[in-house]
């Protein structure tokens, strides 16, 4: 065990220091700056709003800056064409099952040397033309996919054992594979078209999201604004009333009443609250620009010019809900939690896919051809082998023997169509992946996201509880706010003219006076702050219950 032991210590005795004892007026190396300032100029700058025509106002509801809003910010014509983008997506994916024509052509001209014992020729030459033209394409329900293709070829050649010079060939063939299981239920195509359906829900909850986020932070935005010019106003009525009561003094100075240096209290009363007017003036600016910044289509636009006059009534009704209602409505509305859905069904989307990838692959493949030939008698055909051709001198034998070809061979295109020479193929093609350790892995992944979008599910859901619950108590605290603040105005209003009967009575001074009036002031003041505040309590409480939209009548849609 280890023990600490404090020991008494003798503090050292601090030797005497004059500089401790240097009075302020006697200070060193301190420069001093301006030690007789004042102001002698009383005369007042142009303190209206930069940039802005008072003459050119501009009435405006909550609604219509909302709209504007939604129009021209930013943030939303981008989640608009993120909307967009996503809808093409999903329209290239369902592409993969229209059809798609093929084709081909060409000329092909060739000279070979001669190998052979059976020609005399020493080169070889032969002129093609090839023509082939095909569909191609899947169905979606089982994974099929087909193809049907139409060839013809049209061959000339100086070989002396060819019968047919030129010479034509024709052929159909048509194809068809169907997986017996692995992507006979579930395959590529077929999941990027339902993830890309999950992305459009997945864009479009994001898009309204972002539109709940602007329509909040205006609503905020307007009732700063509200509580700006209505402070304004209170700030030039106490300069009214305190030039009034500075008026009021000067005759009781003038019956004898009171001291003249009264009225200069009085005056000073009156510099101080019209110094709190060019205040007032100012935060009415800055709340304007926010809210133009919120609302205006680009800095080119003519409400910077314009003084914006909000004039929805600043007294609204504290909605009556209770915690489970708007639970209960925000887990239903929030695009959060919507969110959260898409993300949970686009991983059963990964999940299905990759189990059936880890089936091995069976596919059942069928194809028919039809094929025929066709021609003319070769010039230079020649055979080694006898025939009437080479054995009658008159070639009336050789001619017989032509027209047995041609009756037999015809024309290609007729041998096509009459299936004079089909073909059938049937058979069962199989790729089984010894391990197949990608697609378990791939499974496995999916499955610990599927884990962990649950526990998100969960976190999103006690985060919004958190939201409700603490709006409603703010509603709560704002709505005890304005009722205070109501009183303390009516009694300050009380006080402030009591306290002038007094005056007049010769039972008070001008000091409590302009106390009282101060205090009228402020009340006035506050009692509007918690007003608005309550107003913004209410605008955070849609925003929790995601009901911004419905609340303000404003359907978010993309624009066309």
């Amino acid at each position: 065990m280890l023990t600490f032991a404090a020991s008494a210590q003798t503090p050292t005795p601090t030797p005497a220091d004059d500089t401790q004892n240097v009075k302020p007026e006697k200070l060193e190396g301190v420069p001093q700056v301006a030690p007789n300032y004042q102001q002698d100029d009383r005369s007042f700058p142009d303190l209206g709003r930069v940039g802005v025509d008072m003459l050119r106002q501009h009435p405006m509801t909550l609604r219509e800056a909302i709209t504007l809003a939604l129009d021209n910010n930013k943030d939303i014509e981008v989640s608009r064409q993120n909307v967009r983008l996503a809808e093409f997506d999903l329209r290239g994916a369902r592409g993969y099952y229209e059809p798609r024509l093929t084709g081909q052509t060409y000329f092909e001209t060739s000279k070979t040397p001669n190998v052979s014992i059976f020609s005399s020729n020493p080169t070889t030459g032969n002129d093609s033309i090839v023509g082939n033209v095909g569909l191609v394409g899947a169905l979606r329900g089982f994974g099929t996919s087909y193809s049907a293709t139409v060839s013809s070829q049209r061959v000339t050649t100086n070989n002396p054992i060819s019968i047919l010079s030129p010479q034509s060939n024709s052929s159909f063939n048509l194809s068809l594979t169907q997986p017996l299981w692995r992507g006979r239920g579930f395959d590529g195509p077929r999941r990027s078209i339902e993830i890309a359906k999950r992305s459009l829900s997945l864009t479009d909850a994001q898009f309204r999201q972002r539109s709940i986020d602007i329509i909040t932070t205006v609503q905020r935005a307007y009732w700063d604004l509200v509580f700006a010019l209505r402070n304004l106003q209170v700030q030039r009525d106490g300069v009214r009333d305190a030039k009034d009561q500075l008026a009021h003094n000067k005759r009781l100075v003038e019956e004898g009443q009171l001291a003249p240096i009264d009225v200069v209290a009085a005056e000073t009363q009156v510099a101080n609250i019209e110094q709190g007017v060019y205040e007032a003036l100012e935060n009415v600016g800055r709340a304007e620009n926010v809210l133009k910044n919120l609302i205006a289509k680009n800095k080119d636009d003519g409400l910077w010019s314009e003084a914006l006059v909000p004039t929805d009534p600043v007294d609204l009704d504290a909605p009556r809900t209770t915690l489970p209602e708007a639970l209960g409505l925000a887990l239903e509305n929030r695009p959060e939690v919507e969110l959260n859905n898409v993300q949970k069904d686009i991983n059963q989307i990964d999940q299905r896919f990759y189990r059936d990838q880890k089936k091995p692959q069976v596919d059942l493949t069928a194809s028919y051809t039809s094929a025929g030939v066709g021609g003319s008698q070769n010039p230079n055909f020649s055979s080694f082998i006898p025939s009437p051709c080479s054995t009658d001198p008159t070639g009336q034998a050789c001619q017989e023997q032509i027209a047995r070809i041609n009756a037999l061979t015809g024309s290609s295109a007729t041998d096509v169509f009459l299936n004079r020479y089909p073909t059938f193929r049937v058979g069962v093609t199989i790729n089984l992946p010894i391990g197949n350790s990608t697609a378990e892995a791939a499974l496995g992944k999916s499955l610990v996201a599927g884990e962990q979008i649950r526990t998100q599910r969960e976190q999103i859901e006690q985060g919004i509880q958190v939201d409700v619950r603490n709006a409603l108590q703010t509603i709560r605290t704002a709505e005890a706010r304005l009722r205070s603040a109501a009183v303390s105005r009516e009694n300050s209003q009380k006080q402030y003219e009591s306290e002038q009967r007094k005056l007049d009575a010769g039972q008070s001074d001008i000091y409590k006076v302009l106390e009282r009036q101060t205090a009228l002031m402020i009340a006035k003041s506050s009692e509007l702050r918690a007003q608005t505040e309550l107003n913004k309590a209410i605008a955070d409480l849609q925003r929790a219950t995601g009901n911004s939209l419905k609340a303000n009548n404003i359907e978010a849609r993309l624009r066309k």
